[in-house]
Formats: structure tokens, C-alpha cells, sequence
């Protein structure tokens, strides 16, 4: 497993608790922290970071692609990768969109529902065939 992957894969984990707690991702990725916690890899906070920063906007664009579902009924798991997906799509120059795709993918099959990854695929992928109008 690669280093990016692992630190979605954390990133993932602080963003998921904030959820379930009701915090934002940087009060969650703090609280970590203070219990020793601390993600190893610096790629785990700019993804926090960055979700949490343009929380608002992903959110909007999620309600707008994902036909039929708003977010509360979204599983969690499946929400907050989503969430990183959308990040690395529209605002990480350095991820090539297949990458943020593949790697969304990669977590809901491995962590949620078997609809999931059919489900994230479809989300990100019209994300991705419409981002230029969406930043």
C-alpha cells in the first residue's frame, strides 16, 4: 500500500469520527493529535484540512451529482470518501483525477456497502467529466 493511499485511508478515519462526533475535520484531526495520535503522513492533514476548508462547496456538488441520495442517507464511510474524492478532483493539482477516483473506489470496496464502489464511481466520475465548471 502506498504512502498516499495510507494517508487517505487516515484521513478517511479523522474525517468519518468528526462526522459521527459533529466536529469539523481539523477539530477532530487536533483532538487526535493531543492523544498522541498524530497522522504519519503530511498528506493525511492537507486532505483534512482541505475537506474541511471547502467542506460547504463538496458538499453542495455531492448534492447535485448524486442523483436520489442526499448526504444523510448516505453511509457515512461512503460519504466522507467522497468527500476526499471531490477534494483531490477539483482542488489537488498533483493527483491526476483517475488516481482520486481509483483510490475512492478503493476505500468503499474495501471499507462499505457492495454498491458502493459502483455508486462513488458514478459520482466522481461525472465530477470529474464537469469539474471545469465547477470551481
Amino acid at each position: 500500500m502506498g504512502a498516499r493511499t495510507k494517508a487517505r485511508k487516515r484521513a478517511l478515519d479523522v474525517l468519518y469520527a468528526a462526522d459521527l462526533r459533529g466536529e469539523t475535520g481539523v477539530e477532530a484531526l487536533e483532538r487526535v493529535t493531543a492523544e498522541g495520535e498524530a497522522p504519519a503522513n503530511p498528506y493525511t492533514s492537507v486532505l483534512v484540512r482541505g475537506v474541511t476548508e471547502h467542506r460547504a462547496r463538496i458538499d453542495e456538488v455531492l448534492e447535485e451529482f448524486s442523483t436520489d441520495w442526499s448526504l444523510t442517507r448516505m453511509p457515512a464511510v461512503d460519504r466522507n470518501v467522497l468527500r476526499i474524492g471531490v477534494w483531490e478532483l477539483l482542488w489537488a493539482d498533483d493527483v491526476p483525477d483517475t488516481v482520486a477516483v481509483t483510490e475512492a473506489m478503493s476505500l468503499v470496496r474495501e471499507l462499505s456497502t457492495d454498491e458502493s464502489p459502483a455508486f462513488v464511481n458514478g459520482v466522481l466520475g461525472a465530477i470529474q467529466r464537469k469539474k471545469s465548471s465547477l470551481v
